[in-house]
């Protein structure tokens, strides 16, 4: 990687952990800098304006994100062991990686004011769902891709719980669910 890409990605991953513990308000030039270990200046110098900081950051949560699922085996064909495998990806999300699902909703709720954040997103997300009616596809459901978008929405509905703890549903609730869900898309 050369210097330039290895200071743009360190400076998304200051973006991120910045907006994890501080917030979309705690978010600027000079803030990813300090984060980053890097003089003031490199920021702005890399991303001129706060949506291409904001953007810088939603690419880089999805590349960290696609690198983690291509090294986890979803590709199984039994309910019971992908609800399994979600559920320890939902409790890592949660915990070990919390600052990334923080960044995320923060990003999230901030491409509701800004046009060009919420289309980063969205192309992001259609990724997601992409691989979820690959998945759902693996296990033999029909009509995968309906299934596709509700079934990611239950998953991000699980890890907003966690993170806010508005319910924070143990991991038995979690694979309890996620099994009867995938059990309920193959009955007739």
């Amino acid at each position: 990687m050369t210097d330039t890409a290895d200071r743009r990605t360190r400076l998304a991953d200051a973006a991120i952990e910045t907006l994890a513990e501080s917030g979309m308000r705690g978010l600027t030039h000079r803030s990813v800098d300090q984060a980053a270990g890097l003089p003031e200046g490199s920021c702005s110098n890399y991303f001129r304006t706060r949506e291409s900081l904001l953007e810088a950051a939603v690419d880089r949560l999805a590349e960290r994100d696609l690198t983690e699922l291509a090294t986890r085996p979803l590709d199984a064909t039994d309910p019971d062991e992908v609800a399994r495998i979600l559920t320890d990806l939902i409790a890592k999300w949660t915990t070990i990686d919390r600052v990334r699902m923080l960044a995320r909703y923060e990003l999230a709720l901030e491409s509701t004011r800004r046009p060009k954040l919420r289309k980063a997103l969205t192309d992001t997300g259609l990724r997601f769902r992409a691989m979820a009616t690959d998945l759902l596809s693996g296990l033999g459901i029909d009509d995968p891709q309906s299934h596709a978008h509700p079934f990611v929405a239950c998953l991000d509905g699980f890890i907003f719980d966690r993170l806010a703890g508005a319910g924070d549903p143990d991991t038995h609730q979690i694979y309890e669910t996620l099994r009867i869900l995938l059990r309920g898309y193959l009955a007739p």
